[in-house]
């Protein structure tokens, strides 16, 4: 310890406590060596000599329960220990009266309790949000869509909207329900399972040909969705305005306009 003097017994913090590196023996009643110290009138003292024996030992590590144990301590210390390759004295944890860590704890575990009922209420409710968003994107798909099967619909619209997945469904217009992110689902869902894309991409076929070899096909199956609400609306004036303002890929426009608004 010859490094560094001990530190005073008394810092702005509090009462400061010593574990020595070296074997270190109490001046008032000779025991030792002893694991922690108190310099007083630069001599070692041992706990009990110091009047801090009745005290317990908490690890650093958790900041709640050893500010908390502290608040609830009518006597505390901190303990430090001499860290030779930085050359200065660590923090290792502080000293407080047992009753005041069991009343600490209790707190910490009613926090711990409540967060975690927070977290749950929380979990809940987003998962009432998504439910609820999910259902609103499969009912814009059968309506921009109606032939769409139902049970596709709702597929296509859970895979869509599923939170932190960044697909077409959680992005601003996917949340706002336009056109062109719901038909976007849509045709990434008939490119991967209602047509050979997949394949294509296994067999080192690149992307952007895979998708121009695929594209009659899904413009085909889109177009067919879309006529079966046409047909059963026929000389409606509401329903063919209604069809007027899809996007052009959904109107039986071209594959480039296809390829254009549809992600993957």
């Amino acid at each position: 310890m010859a490094a560094a003097a001990l530190p005073t017994r008394v810092s702005p913090t509090g009462l400061v406590v010593v574990q020595p590196l070296r074997r270190r023996y109490c001046a008032g009643c000779r025991r030792g060596p002893v694991a922690m110290l108190v310099l007083e009138d630069a001599a070692p003292r041992c706990l009990d000599c110091a009047d801090l024996g009745h005290l317990v030992f908490l690890p650093r590590g958790d900041t709640a329960l050893t500010r908390r144990s502290r608040e609830e301590s009518g006597l505390s210390a901190v303990v430090v220990r001499f860290n030779r390759r930085k050359g200065r004295y660590e923090r290792q944890g502080v000293l407080v009266e047992e009753a005041a860590l069991v009343r600490a704890e209790e707190r910490c575990l009613a926090d711990a309790q409540a967060r975690r009922r927070r977290r749950a209420r929380d979990a809940r409710r987003r998962a009432a949000l998504d439910a609820r968003f999910a259902q609103a994107f499969a009912a814009e798909i059968l309506r921009l869509l109606p032939g769409c099967p139902p049970e596709r619909a709702q597929g296509i619209a859970a895979h869509a909207s599923l939170r932190g997945s960044g697909r077409v469904g959680r992005s601003a217009a996917g949340r706002a329900l336009s056109e062109t992110a719901v038909v976007s689902a849509v045709v990434a869902s008939v490119r991967h399972l209602d047509t050979p894309y997949d394949r294509l991409l296994m067999s080192g076929v690149p992307r952007h040909e895979a998708r121009r070899q695929i594209m009659a096909d899904v413009e085909t199956r889109i177009r067919t969705w879309r006529e079966a609400g046409e047909g059963a609306g026929a000389g409606d004036e509401d329903a063919a305005g209604s069809t007027s303002g899809f996007p052009l890929e959904v109107r039986g426009g071209t594959g480039q306009d296809l390829r254009s608004t549809a992600g993957s």
